[in-house]
């Protein structure tokens, strides 16, 4: 008897869509579900070199919550590559001005730092309302137990 290995072939062939609903999740660990998904980690035929995860919608990013301090203390830093340009900005702030990338940050921080990771990254899909224009792939609920 030989171990399975899955192709990016039969990867493409098991692909799904879900969907999962923020409204009241804790962001950390929301996030963390999602970047299993994205990887194809809930699978049995898991290979970390193969692309085998499913694509995920997140909607309702407005109503994340984050715990403790978190919301008024927590800084996300960016940079312009010229002397002096570093930006900060608060997670309250960035959540009333741009929710989604409040999620997309943490997602991404829990993917691979290579080709593949960006390439997961790109079956990510956030929304700030309840609303997507996915309603075509027929995206099945995902349950996180958080």
């Amino acid at each position: 008897m030989r171990t399975y290995q899955i192709t990016t072939k039969d990867a493409l062939a098991q692909r799904q869509w879900y969907v999962v609903d923020a409204e009241g999740k804790v962001l950390g660990r929301l996030a963390s579900e999602v970047a299993k998904v994205l990887r194809g980690k809930h699978k049995p035929g898991f290979a970390p070199h193969v692309d085998g995860g499913d694509f995920v919608i997140v909607i309702n990013a407005r109503g994340v919550t984050l715990t403790g301090k978190k919301r008024q203390e927590k800084t996300y830093y960016r940079h312009s590559e010229y002397p002096g340009g570093i930006r900060m900005t608060t997670a309250e702030k960035m959540l009333e001005d741009k929710p989604e990338a409040l999620i997309q940050l943490a997602v991404k921080g829990m993917l691979p730092k290579n080709r593949l990771g960006r390439k997961l990254f790109n079956k990510l899909k956030v929304y700030a309302g309840p609303n997507h224009p996915h309603e075509a792939q027929k995206p099945q609920p995902l349950a996180i137990k958080i």
